[in-house]
């Protein structure tokens, strides 16, 4: 195996992760961490191993970004009908529960979203989520802090215990 095969296989379920918790869909999850790569690729010999995975999130993110800002500006342009084929995903239990949570990470903003998820999925330091969302490190525990405690209220007000 070369060093960009393991490299893609030690990050790239960690990166769709990302990708499908700032999407809320999978094929741009897909298109996204396939992008992720290429550029890695592109890149491979400016690449540092030892902040490997804060770039791979910076990249990601931004490609996610991009992507918001091309549909905003193809608003007008019909979107590709979602997916209709079940997927493993409906068929295990807590499905509903996963739904719910993504439709609250969408309701975060990005900023927030991306610092709990880089946080929470991959726990990333402190320090490297600072650098990637270029704010300081103390912003960054602060973004964790209030995405988690918003989080919990969402499913509170779900749960019917609103507060």
């Amino acid at each position: 195996m070369t060093g960009f095969e393991e490299l893609y296989a030690l990050h790239a379920p960690a990166v769709y992760r990302f990708a499908l918790s700032l999407s809320g869909n999978r094929a741009t999850a897909e298109d996204i961490t396939s992008e992720t790569f290429v550029r890695v690729w592109s890149a491979r010999d400016r690449l540092e191993l030892t902040s490997v995975i804060g770039y791979l999130v910076t990249i990601t993110r931004h490609l996610y970004l991009e992507q918001l800002r091309r549909e905003r500006r193809h608003s007008e342009l019909a979107h590709d009908p979602e997916d209709a084929a079940p997927g493993p995903e409906e068929h295990a239990a807590g499905r509903s529960e996963l739904d719910a949570v993504l439709a609250d990470l969408q309701s975060l903003a990005e900023p927030d979203r991306a610092a709990l998820l880089m946080r929470a999925q991959d726990q990333i330091a402190y320090e490297e989520i600072a650098a990637a969302l270029k704010i300081t490190v103390g912003a960054a525990k602060v973004k964790v802090h209030r995405a988690r405690r918003r989080l919990a209220e969402l499913r509170l007000c779900r749960e019917g215990i609103a507060s």
